[in-house]
């Protein structure tokens, strides 16, 4: 279903290349959004109608960044205009990822004149003291990955942005189901998991209709 041509925005992905990302920039297109996917060299995606692509070669780039967001003003109002970052590290690569392009996004955001921004962390990062089996799970495997959620955070939240920060359990590549629930005290178990796509589908939702404004909603099954 397509939304109203005048309920439409204008939804920036970072991180659309990811398994993460490319679910958000499926949903955004399929609601009817303008999508602006930042890759690192064009022609990633396939043509898509509604589908734009702006280069961002690296996540340190504040510069190509900006042009990119100014860009996508020139076409959508910035009170229609949406960042989402889905911004992860790959198995073996950088473990700065995140911060670092948090650190450039926020910057480019504050110059070109965008104010909402909707970013994906995980469940576990500032939750860390509280010694839940979760999070001392979790920290065993992926203890870099984390520290760069961690540390990316409080660049988001001291911003002055109009920011959302979602902290979903373990992801999965399940079908969407629709069947999650969202909340800020959402009680996350060890076993709790979510679909990318059910994500995908909470951060678009977000975009439409912010709930969860300078808030940190969880989502799981």
């Amino acid at each position: 279903m397509r939304h109203d041509v005048s309920q439409r925005k204008a939804v920036v992905v970072l991180g659309a290349t990811g398994a993460t990302g490319q679910h958000v920039v499926s949903t955004a297109l399929r609601r009817g959004h303008h999508t602006v996917a930042l890759v690192r060299r064009t022609g990633t995606f396939a043509p898509r109608d509604g589908l734009e692509e702006l280069v961002w070669p690296e996540v340190t780039d504040t510069s190509a960044l900006t042009d990119a967001l100014s860009r996508t003003l020139t076409r959508t109002p910035p009170g229609r205009s949406v960042v989402i970052s889905a911004l992860g590290g790959a198995a073996k690569g950088p473990t700065t990822v995140c911060t670092d392009g948090m650190r450039s996004t926020v910057a480019a955001m504050r110059t070109a004149g965008l104010d909402r921004l909707i970013a994906v962390s995980a469940y576990g990062v500032m939750e860390t003291h509280n010694a839940s089996l979760y999070s001392k799970a979790v920290w065993a495997g992926v203890a870099d990955r984390m520290r760069d959620k961690e540390t990316m955070e409080p660049l988001i939240t001291g911003s002055g942005l109009d920011w959302t920060i979602v902290r979903p359990p373990k992801l999965s590549d399940q079908d969407p189901t629709g069947n999650y629930r969202a909340g800020t005290d959402l009680p996350i178990r060890l076993w709790s998991s979510v679909g990318r796509a059910d994500l995908a589908a909470f951060l678009v939702d977000e975009a439409e209709t912010p709930r969860y404004t300078r808030a940190f909603p969880r989502i799981t099954r």
